[in-house]
């Protein structure tokens, strides 16, 4: 959802987007994480920010939250648009300027997201819908990530761009503390994950992630021959992420 990685990337990933990133066991502890560090409870109020297919969001209307979803992609909001959220509904906007009115929200949620925005503008934005008390939770990649999924063995390129993309949790710290944000808390999650080779070749050629829309298109290409040849039957890999909480005073 920003100008980052072209709109069209997620144009494009949109119809497959859930298909080639299902909700693993992995998935849902990222889930519990980011309730956690939200503290979102039932029946209090969250924003999904960048809400993507609204699978976030539907998760959690699911648990009797009332949520919103935005996101600035009109295919992927299509996709969320597909089954009706109960008590909330999915908004088409930028991240930058949110279309709220104040303290509105008791958390927001930005779920790998974050890469993809102005993050000045964004936290303002966040803090200026979150009432008193409210909470923003953060998942992201932290930088040890990047060297160890397995994406990185056979598109290499991937790694440069990410590490650009993806900011660390000590710059998260203090750029939501310039936002007027406290109590900044951060967690690190390493997860193994197993893929059979199909799995990932089909995650590699349906560009599964944004940075693939990144990278030159003969390096992408380069890539895709590399894993051809050489993935195994079982591709071992580690996810690392940082869950980052704060409160708005």
């Amino acid at each position: 959802m920003s100008p980052d990685p072209a709109p069209a990337a997620f144009a494009a990933l949109a119809d497959r987007y859930d298909e080639l990133r299902p909700a693993d066991d992995g998935w849902w502890e990222i889930f519990d994480a980011l309730l956690g560090a939200g503290r979102i409870e039932p029946h209090g109020r969250a924003l999904d920010v960048g809400c993507g297919t609204g699978r976030f969001a539907h998760a959690l209307a699911e648990r009797g939250v009332r949520v919103w979803g935005v996101d600035a992609s009109a295919e992927m909001l299509a996709q969320a648009r597909s089954r009706p959220l109960p008590g909330g509904g999915f908004k088409q906007a930028p991240a930058e300027r949110l279309p709220f009115k104040d303290a509105w929200f008791d958390a927001a949620v930005l779920r790998q997201s974050i890469h993809l925005v102005e993050r000045p503008a964004v936290f303002g934005e966040v803090r200026r819908i979150l009432v008193p008390g409210g909470r923003v939770a953060v998942a992201t990649f932290h930088p040890g990530h990047f060297d160890r999924v397995w994406i990185s063995r056979v598109v290499p390129e991937v790694v440069e761009i990410d590490r650009a993309r993806f900011p660390d949790p000590e710059t998260l710290r203090a750029e939501l503390g310039d936002a007027g944000f406290s109590e900044v808390g951060v967690r690190r999650i390493r997860q193994q994950t197993t893929l059979s080779r199909e799995e990932a070749l089909a995650r590699l050629r349906g560009r599964y992630i944004s940075t693939l829309h990144l990278v030159d298109e003969d390096a992408y290409r380069a890539g895709v021959e590399r894993a051809e040849a050489t993935l195994p039957e079982t591709v071992e890999s580690e996810l690392d992420w940082a869950i980052v909480g704060a409160t708005k005073p």
